[in-house]
Order: C-alpha cells, then structure tokens, then sequence
C-alpha cells in the first residue's frame, strides 16, 4: 500500500518509547518501518537515554519518523507525550524490545474497521532468553467484554494493541506515577466501556527474559494494581455489579501483598497498605498515591 502525500494526516501513529537500547530499538524500528501498510507516521520518544540511541538513530531516514525526547521521566510519560503529538486516526504502540510482523498494521487496522472497534489486539509469539517459549492458558487472550479477567491480571500486550482516538480520548493518558503496571492500569479503566477485538494472527513477537526490563527492575507489581483499583473506585463510573468485582479483586491482592510483607519483615508497610485498603472499602475518600514508595524508579 502506497502513501498518499496528499494526506494532511496519517492513518495510524506508531509509538515507540525508548530508553537505552539502541539495538534492540533498531530491530522494533526496522519492524515497523517495513510494514505492507504504509500510511502511518512513526514517533520514537528517547526517553533520556545514555547510550548510542541517538548516533543509531541517524541510520535511519525514513520520512516517516519523527524523533522526540524527554528527560528521562518513564515509559508512561514518554507514550503520552509522544501520543500528543500524534496525528492518526489510531495509536499503535510498540516497546522498543519487541517487534511486529510485516503484515500486523495490515491486518490489524481492516480487522478494527470490519468489525468497527476501537481497540484490538493481535495474538503474540513468545521469545525468552532467545528461546521461542508456549504460553500457558492463564495468558491466553480474550476478547469482548472482560473487565473481571482484566481485574486480575493484564491481557493486553502493548505491542498488540491498537486503539482509537475515540478509546484514548475517553480513557488516557497513562498514568505517569507507575513505573510498571501503567498498561494494566489503562485497561481497567477502559475494560467496562470498550470491547476488545482480538485478532488470532500472532503478528507480534514478544521478547523476554533479559536484566534490563521491569519484572526485574521493579518491586512487587500487586502494589500498583492495588494502587489502580483504589483509583478506579474513586472514579465514580462503576457499576454496582463492577464496583463488587473491583473490591473482591482488591481484598483478594491486599491478602497476598500484605502476606509477602509479613513474611519479609516489612510489618509497617504491611499495616500500612491494609490500613489504606481498610478505609476505601468502609466508603473514606484516600490519597491513592499515598499507597506508593516514596521513590519511584525512572524505567
């Protein structure tokens, strides 16, 4: 598909965050800009970096791209300032880590406009350590309505996803106090408003296992998703039958946070976050980010 240079706006904006990974970030980049659909511009946000990021970067000179950067302040801030700057009708998002099949903006734009969805996401081939790895039922994709499943655990890849401006108009920015969990943190706030379209191809490759990415830079992530439902039971947009399933998910991850605490001796944190959990279920209006370290590790 050829591009139309008549076109004031793209069809699609490809976001890709970066920080310090100038090879890897290549090998996404290389992905995207090799795509059968052509009619997408491409905003790559350096978030920061130190290495050769921007010397890499020069190699490139595609017109399509667009290179932005920030201090370094997180994945979050860097994908909505680079989403602001956007001008496609729909955002797909794209790690600097992982990459995509050549066909996925094909298949995956005229899957969203056949079935007339706002969101979607491809299916995903798992790569550890080099490795192509299965993935287990727990992580098999759903799709439609599942704001319960979402609750739990996130469903949606990033480097899967693509949404409207419709969808992030009515559910974004990320939110840029998580250092992690901020993708799980969008799609609940987005799982009782918008179906999910799920697109079976498995058009993106989803690498793993390497020091550098936030599994392993990050504590224990149930404090962020507790810290999102909080947020998302002061929003004030639930249902009855969705505010329940919010609190039943919300005891049920305090339970298991507060044992890891206890187990590890951190008895005040422990006090503190059932406390915290305590008061939003008797109705107290909270500081939800009073529930996060004092630190917040830049990513």
């Amino acid at each position: 598909m050829s591009v139309d240079k008549n076109k004031s706006f793209p069809e699609i904006s490809v976001i890709i965050p970066t920080y310090n990974r100038s090879e890897l970030l290549c090998r996404a980049l290389r992905s995207a800009l090799v795509q059968s659909f052509t009619d997408f511009e491409c905003l790559i946000v350096n978030d920061g970096s130190t290495d050769d990021t921007v010397q890499m970067l020069t190699e490139f000179t595609d017109v399509r791209m667009k290179v932005l950067f920030q201090e370094n302040r997180g994945v979050s801030a860097a994908r909505n300032f680079a989403i602001k700057e956007s001008k496609g009708k729909y955002i797909a998002l794209l790690d600097s880590d992982d990459e995509w099949l050549p066909k996925k903006l094909e298949m995956q734009l005229a899957f969203m406009k056949s079935e007339e969805l706002d969101i979607s996401q491809t299916n995903e081939i798992w790569v550890r350590n080099e490795k192509r790895v299965n993935q287990s039922k727990k992580y098999a994709k759903p799709e439609g309505m599942f704001f319960d499943k979402s609750l739990e655990t996130c469903l949606i890849s990033p480097s899967c996803a693509m949404f409207s401006k419709k969808f992030w108009d009515s559910v974004g920015p990320f939110d840029e106090n998580m250092p992690a969990c901020e993708d799980y943190d969008l799609w609940i706030r987005s799982g009782f408003k918008f179906p999910v379209g799920l697109l079976e191809d498995r058009l993106t490759i989803k690498y793993g296992g390497r020091p550098d990415q936030l599994t392993n830079s990050v504590g224990c992530f149930d404090l962020y998703r507790i810290y999102s439902i909080i947020k998302l039971l002061h929003s004030n947009e639930l249902s009855l039958d969705e505010l329940e399933l919010a609190k039943v998910e919300l005891q049920r991850k305090v339970s298991y946070f507060v044992g890891g605490c206890r187990k590890r001796g951190k008895l005040e944190q422990a006090e503190k976050v059932e406390q915290m959990v305590k008061n939003v279920l008797e109705g107290q209006s909270v500081s939800p980010a009073d529930i996060l370290p004092d630190q917040i590790i830049s990513v």
